[in-house]
């Protein structure tokens, strides 16, 4: 079994701030730097590091080639990610507060240059068994779904960042869709959570829902049933990649036909892992560290 993350590479430029810049305001920040980051980018990572072969496809500027290290090192199939010397990469400007909480100015660049024919060239690769996985920062979303639906290949969507275009998606031909609260009730044009979880189970009745609520845990819906995992507490330094790398861990455990209160645990604890750590792909653990982390929970 296999991933195939159709995702995006990003650059984020951290800066941390005392607070969120507001309008008219001229902001210092007290520290600065460069890290390779992106949904995509940060979910094959967690992937891989999850024990689970995971094939990139995406792009990115020549120039910034150096910056991948981090995906390659994890043991990403880097083998389709295509580079361009016309186009800038993906960034991401990102404010990082003192408790925490981030705010993310996004330009998507070389992650908007997907081609049908890659498409079908990389999809002629994938089994029945395999996984196809995206998030909403690259083009030609619909088009995946599609193709990946017309050959019996499952698809996992976090349609994130959320935007008003996702509800005329083919959502309908999506095996597992993965949105935050917030996003949940954007979706569904909702209020509350439980209004969200309504709609939603209402309008994708085949589609397994897994619902993240950060500190409050996650929840995973499918046939009318609901199931429930706790968030571990712990000291959060930078929640940049918390979302990712629980999506990650959990879709590499998913996949793996483990159940799915253990997927929810794993990932909730590989997400704890991560916050307490700064930046976004360099903050992802490895499978080892989350074992040894739920060893000590126990």
């Amino acid at each position: 079994m296999a991933v195939f993350n159709f995702g995006s590479i990003n650059i984020d430029y951290v800066y941390k701030v005392d607070h969120f810049v507001a309008p008219g305001e001229t902001l210092s920040s007290t520290a600065y730097k460069a890290i390779l980051g992106g949904k995509g980018a940060n979910q094959s990572i967690a992937c891989a590091k999850a024990g689970t072969r995971t094939l990139h496809i995406g792009a990115i500027n020549s120039k910034d080639q150096h910056m991948l290290s981090p995906m390659t090192e994890a043991g990403v199939d880097m083998s389709h990610v295509k580079h361009s010397d016309d186009i800038a990469s993906g960034h991401a400007l990102i404010q990082v507060t003192p408790d925490a909480e981030n705010a993310i100015i996004l330009f998507g660049g070389a992650n908007h240059t997907i081609e049908l024919d890659h498409i079908d060239e990389v999809l002629q690769q994938a089994q029945t068994n395999d996984w196809v996985l995206l998030q909403n920062e690259t083009n030609a979303i619909s088009d995946i779904i599609n193709k990946a639906y017309a050959k019996h290949i499952p698809v996992a969507f976090n349609p994130a960042p959320m935007t008003a275009d996702i509800a005329s998606l083919p959502l309908e031909k999506i095996q597992l869709l993965i949105v935050n609260e917030i996003e949940a009730m954007q979706l569904t044009n909702t209020k509350t959570e439980n209004e969200a979880k309504l709609v939603l189970q209402q309008q994708y009745p085949n589609t397994n829902i897994l619902l993240t609520l950060g500190k409050n845990g996650v929840i995973y819906l499918h046939a009318g049933n609901e199931q429930r995992a706790e968030a571990f507490v712990v000291d959060a330094k930078d929640t940049t990649a918390a979302g990712d790398t629980f999506i990650g861990y959990f879709l590499a455990n998913y996949t793996n036909q483990d159940n799915v209160e253990s997927a929810m645990r794993i990932a909730c604890a590989a997400s704890a892992i991560a916050v307490t750590r700064e930046g976004a792909a360099p903050s992802i653990p490895d499978k080892d560290e989350v074992s040894t982390f739920l060893s000590n929970r126990t």
